[in-house]
């Protein structure tokens, strides 16, 4: 099957804005297609769209209309995004899958109108794109899985168990966006011996402090973090939360750990008596943390029973939260005395930020090709189902 060009979109539940992966994906052996990262470029989102995205992300109401421009507004944002990175790649763009903006996700089901209902919702109007290119657009990737009872999250999985698996070493591959999520892969298996879920906040709450406290997107490189005090009293009250105990698979989002969970933890911070510079370490503590928790909990275990004779465990971060270094120093700090080796993604032959559009430029592949895209360990639907809705270029 001749190679297809195909740019995977990715705008994360931080709302910082615009990732593009470019790839090269053909069949591979057996069900493990080639793929190639050809090029990635990032776009930060223009600040009047950030503030309506993180608007529409916390909003107890908004109009109709409101809503329905930015759902438009966003897919020429992504189709903006696509057209530079091609330009600047000297590529011919074959087919676009877009993950869209996370509005809402709400992956277990409550009660709405006399029924359980779960439910996910991802913006960005993938008819722009296609006009725009002249190309076919896989969107809204996490519906089928939910519908066929699974938890729409987390979708990499596929991507991990396609790529990165080794034959002696489990791996684990933790991504660390607004949420963080990890994919385990026992020495030696594929997606048939993955565990993944998500694992609690990675920079939502600590990007939510910066804002609140010092009017900054993010901690860069976790400066402010490391100067500050670690309220360990704090961190292990927010630990007791139900989420990080329940057990996989699970998912998370802003609806757990966006604007009223940043709100108590500030509140909780300054009630034991620590500064602007303390709630931002404290912040970055708790991922920390609730990753290591998450680790021993749940994913030693598991490699245990899976590869009881695996020769380590490589740990390798991507996203956002990789260009932290302090919240890198915990992690280490954390884990390496379990034996485990933390790396980055880049060492592996992905750049750290590039991954997740990687993972849906693959899904995407995969969707046009009729192929299932779900790791139904991973997301707890109860069968493989094909991903996304296509739009065609006409």
């Amino acid at each position: 099957m001749k190679a297809m060009v195909v740019a995977g979109v990715m705008s994360g539940t931080s709302a910082d804005g615009v990732d593009v992966a470019v790839c090269r994906i053909s069949a591979g052996v057996g069900d493990r297609p080639r793929v190639k990262l050809v090029g990635f470029a990032e776009f930060p989102y223009k600040a009047n769209v950030r503030r309506a995205v993180l608007a529409a992300m916390n909003a107890e109401a908004m109009s109709v209309a409101e809503m329905s421009r930015l759902h438009w507004r966003l897919g020429a944002v992504y189709a903006d995004a696509i057209e530079a990175t091609a330009e600047r790649l000297g590529v011919r763009i074959g087919l676009v899958g877009c993950h869209g903006q996370t509005i809402y996700h709400q992956g277990v089901a409550a009660k709405y109108l006399g029924a359980a209902v779960r439910a996910t919702w991802q913006i960005g109007e993938a008819s722009v794109i296609a006009e725009r290119l002249r190309v076919p657009v896989v969107s809204d990737f996490r519906t089928a899985d939910l519908a066929a009872g699974g938890q729409g999250a987390p979708l990499v999985p596929i991507l991990d168990a396609c790529l990165f698996g080794h034959k002696t070493r489990n791996r684990v591959l933790q991504n660390l966006g607004g949420i963080a999520n990890l994919t385990a892969i026992p020495a030696g298996m594929g997606a048939e011996g993955v565990l993944a879920f998500d694992t609690g906040p990675a920079n939502m709450v600590i990007d939510g402090c910066m804002e609140r406290l010092w009017g900054r997107r993010f901690d860069k490189d976790g400066a402010v973090g490391r100067r500050g005090r670690l309220l360990s009293a704090v961190v292990a009250e927010f630990l007791r939360d139900g989420y990080f105990a329940s057990l996989p698979p699970k998912s998370c989002g802003r609806e757990e750990f966006g604007g009223a969970y940043v709100s108590r933890f500030i509140a909780a911070c300054e009630g034991a008596g620590g500064g602007k510079g303390d709630v931002v370490a404290t912040a970055t503590a708790l991922t920390a943390e609730s990753v290591v928790d998450a680790y021993q909990r749940f994913v030693g275990p598991h490699l245990g029973q899976r590869a009881p004779m695996a020769r380590g465990v490589d740990f390798c971060v991507a996203g956002g939260g990789a260009r932290n270094g302090f919240l890198m120093d915990l992690l280490r700090g954390g884990l390496e005395p379990l034996g485990v080796r933390v790396r980055t993604m880049d060492e592996l032959g992905v750049p750290a930020q590039a991954k997740e559009g990687v993972a849906f430029a693959l899904m995407a592949w995969l969707t046009w090709n009729h192929r299932p895209g779900n790791v139904m360990a991973a997301t707890g639907a109860a069968r493989e189902v094909i991903l996304g809705k296509v739009t065609y270029a006409s």
